[in-house]
């Protein structure tokens, strides 16, 4: 299975430099299918499922603002889901594509939810899987839960080691360490490498800041998971709830977003990154899931 060198590009949105991959063949067929990462991460580690994915979609993958190859943004206020829909409607409009389809991973599908709700008349389908959209009472019951009041996934990621001596060193130290020693080892070595920067010095150093990663995590702004959450109700497309057999998040929020948008959800094999643990299951998932 071959995949079609992904083109980067980057615009201006809201003042801020966003980038973006875009895995078009160059014949014009595709169906559009835009994709969107978890918090920290970047579109890159999508690569290897392009592959998966036949001829059948033009993917384009958008670094969320703050991560990957987009401007580094740590301001809370500046890192709402609403902001990001609006990134991603930007790069869109400048590649042309008015239709299109949309998958969306943990925080990407907490974003692709307003992207679908603001623009409605331009989805096809949506995919969200373990999206991070939650209703304000169970929002409430988790952060009164937080010893200190602090989400401790900020707190991890206050810690992550921002310079590594090589992407080697990553790709070893990282694989061997929950939870991303689940995922396939392809989307591991695409998430390396766009997902860090070459330092003048010859060591790399992590593409997504930790204070953004942390910020996401601990946000108490209107526009982070439950704004999300309230959105659904404005989805109008084709969508398919996902969620992990393993997810290490309360299964209650997938169902409470099922349940809005009057479906059932679907339960697959594996943890909150069960997309990137099988690429030809994921490959398999999209296919059903996008129709």
């Amino acid at each position: 299975m071959s995949t079609p060198t992904p083109v980067g590009g980057r615009i201006e949105s809201d003042g801020l430099g966003i980038a973006y991959l875009d895995w078009n063949r160059g014949d014009g067929g595709g169906d559009p299918l835009v994709v969107l990462h978890p918090n920290g991460f970047c579109a890159g580690m999508y690569d290897p499922l392009v592959a998966r994915l036949g001829d059948r979609h033009r993917v384009v993958g958008v670094d969320l603002r703050g991560h990957g190859a987009s401007e580094t943004v740590t301001d809370e206020v500046l890192l709402g889901n609403d902001a990001m829909a609006n990134d991603v409607l930007a790069v869109l409009d400048h590649l042309g594509i008015d239709r299109f389809d949309l998958l969306g991973v943990s925080l990407g599908g907490g974003v692709a939810i307003l992207v679908a709700a603001e623009a409605p008349e331009r989805m096809g389908s949506m995919m969200l899987c373990e999206a991070i959209a939650i209703d304000s009472r169970e929002r409430e019951e988790r952060d009164q839960s937080f010893e200190g009041g602090e989400n401790p996934l900020a707190i991890g990621a206050r810690r992550r080691r921002r310079v590594w001596d090589d992407r080697a060193a990553v790709e070893a130290s990282y694989g061997a360490r929950l939870p991303l020693d689940a995922l396939d080892a392809e989307v591991l070595a695409a998430y390396v490498r766009w997902g860090f920067v070459d330092r003048s010095d010859g060591t790399v150093e992590l593409a997504c800041d930790p204070e953004t990663e942390a910020a996401i995590f601990g946000t108490t702004r209107a526009h982070g998971p439950t704004h999300s959450f309230d959105r659904l109700s404005d989805v109008r497309c084709r969508t398919s709830v996902l969620y992990g057999s393993l997810t290490d998040l309360a299964p209650e929020w997938f169902v409470g977003q099922a349940d809005v948008l009057g479906i059932e959800p679907q339960v697959v094999d594996g943890g909150h990154f069960f997309l990137f643990e099988d690429l030809d299951r994921a490959g398999d998932l999209i296919r059903r899931a996008l129709g």
